[in-house]
């Protein structure tokens, strides 16, 4: 009896935890057949009718409105139904963590881009889906301001002005007799090149993915997939799925890669746990920006030096994938491509600055995304807890009014003597024109104060071999290092728990020396 529990406690034992330890750490552990056939996607339930058999489409349109007009006598209601939405009020009801309803959009949030909408609109109409829109003298209420073309040419050929109106010279009877659902180009066109060029923003979404390879995105690539806009940002009465947290506080109306793929894509159990608290970005965009650079940085406190009295322009390249722009409307801006991203916690809510916020700190984030690994400790929502997300972080530098400690508004576009700084470099003017129409006060004292924003990353989805791998993260070099507050195994150290691993390791030793010996005395006796 003393020999079997000596077997017991020398072989036995230690075999069990070190193949159940070996069970619990690989990888390639399969608990469940992989099955493609689970990856449901979008179907377009109706396909547009052949406009082109109409007699209302069936002439020639002087302007964008007659063609509006010509939309609504069939599709009575769309019009309605399009003014509740956020891409054409550039406003949305939102509610924060409190409950508390809130308005919020382009018309009350800065950015530290081309920093807001009031009194520069006219600069911004080109990609408002609606004609002419230059002031806050807008009638939102007119049916036949909305632009149904941006959204629905299926030429390709529409395009519009700076003045928010169709460009001269466009065939629109024939691009109004070819429409149809909305492509990538329509999507592209605009949200590619927000902030004042291709990619300038996101980083993620430029006109690259309008036709390209996997490498750059999986989902969008001509050879691959093929997939639309509105097939993860699915439509209803024209409302769309999906979420800009630059603008956006609830954990609401989110889109997420689950709709096609399930909450356990993978073939290991290991990495379906990950799920749990790592979105599937954080593995599958390794990088961004892969074709064309992305803005990181824009310095508005440089702008107004001139050469010889002049405005003048300059480019320097910093490296092979990053180079510096410098104008003097603009300042000093930095370019990149080939980013790897930072992370974050994030549990879908986010704390949005308006420009009748106090800044109590520096930087000055205006888009604070909430969540913290303690969320998933002490979960407030079970089925949305916080997961650490891959972000492109926009870091900036703009002016403020240095007595009320708020955000101004500059007023940027505009003819010389309209207080534009783009045309006059007169700051204090820019401001206190950007303000008036604001309606907000102004000191007549500025200054210039750090800024950041957070863009999640969820474009540019790189092929599965291209995928983080688990050295990635878990090792001294890990992606993860800026985040806190929890022990990730390889990349930190912990005194207590490595002490006990070599315990454990010299007992495996002891215990496999001990099974052999036993077995060389057994066998003399």
């Amino acid at each position: 009896m003393k020999k079997i529990i000596q077997v017991f406690l020398v072989i036995i034992i230690p075999e069990i935890v070190i193949f159940s330890l070996i069970g619990i750490i690989n990888p390639d552990k399969i608990i469940m057949p992989f099955d493609n056939t689970k990856i449901q996607r979008v179907v377009v339930d109706s396909m547009p009718a052949d406009h082109s058999k109409f007699a209302e489409l069936n002439k020639d349109f002087a302007s964008g409105k007659e063609v509006t007009e010509a939309c609504l006598k069939c599709h009575t209601n769309r019009g309605k139904e399009f003014m509740h939405t956020e891409h054409w009020k550039w406003l949305k009801q939102d509610s924060l963590m409190n409950g508390k309803k809130v308005i919020l959009g382009k018309e009350n949030t800065p950015n530290n881009f081309c920093i807001g909408v009031n009194s520069n609109e006219h600069h911004c109409s080109e990609c408002h889906a609606g004609y002419g829109y230059g002031d806050k003298n807008f009638d939102f209420t007119d049916q036949t301001n909305i632009d149904c073309l941006a959204c629905h040419d299926n030429t390709g050929t529409y395009r519009k002005g700076e003045d928010g109106e169709p460009k001269e010279g466009l065939d629109l009877g024939n691009i109004a007799r070819n429409i149809g659902h909305p492509k990538r180009e329509n999507c592209i066109e605009c949200h590619g090149k927000g902030g004042g060029g291709n990619n300038v923003k996101h980083g993620d979404l430029e006109t690259a993915q309008i036709s390209c390879t996997r490498d750059v995105d999986v989902h969008m690539a001509s050879d691959g997939v093929n997939m639309e806009c509105t097939e993860c940002h699915k439509t209803h009465n024209h409302k769309m799925t999906g979420n800009v947290y630059t603008l956006t506080t609830s954990n609401a109306n989110r889109g997420s890669c689950t709709q096609c793929h399930t909450a356990a894509p993978h073939k290991s159990k290991i990495l379906n746990q990950h799920f749990q608290q790592i979105a599937c970005q954080t593995c599958h965009i390794p990088i961004y920006a892969k074709v064309n650079p992305t803005k990181t940085y824009w310095d508005w406190s440089t702008a107004g030096q001139f050469d010889n009295g002049e405005p003048y322009k300059e480019i320097d390249s910093i490296s092979p994938t990053s180079y510096s722009k410098y104008s003097t409307g603009h300042g000093t801006a930095i370019m990149e491509s080939h980013l790897t991203p930072e992370y974050v916690w994030f549990n879908g809510n986010a704390k949005i600055f308006t420009f009748k916020d106090k800044i109590t700190e520096t930087p000055l984030v205006f888009n604070k995304l909430q969540g913290s690994y303690d969320d998933n400790i002490h979960p407030r929502d079970i089925n949305n807890p916080s997961k650490i997300y891959p972000v492109k972080v926009m870091r900036g530098k703009q002016i403020y009014d240095y007595n009320y400690k708020t955000l101004i508004q500059p007023h940027t576009v505009g003819p010389k003597g309209s207080g534009a700084y783009w045309a006059d470099f007169d700051w204090d003017a820019s401001a206190r024109t950007g303000m008036e129409y604001l309606g907000l006060p102004y000191s007549g004292k500025y200054d210039f104060v750090n800024t950041e924003s957070y863009w999640i990353l969820n474009h540019m989805v790189s092929p599965k071999e291209d995928a983080l791998s688990c050295e990635s993260c878990h090792s001294r070099e890990s992606r993860l290092a800026n985040l806190k507050g929890f022990y990730l195994p390889g990349r930190d150290k912990n005194a207590a728990l490595e002490i006990s691993g070599i315990v454990f390791l010299i007992l495996v030793v002891l215990g496999v020396a001990g099974h052999s010996t036993l077995r060389i005395l057994s066998k003399k006796h």
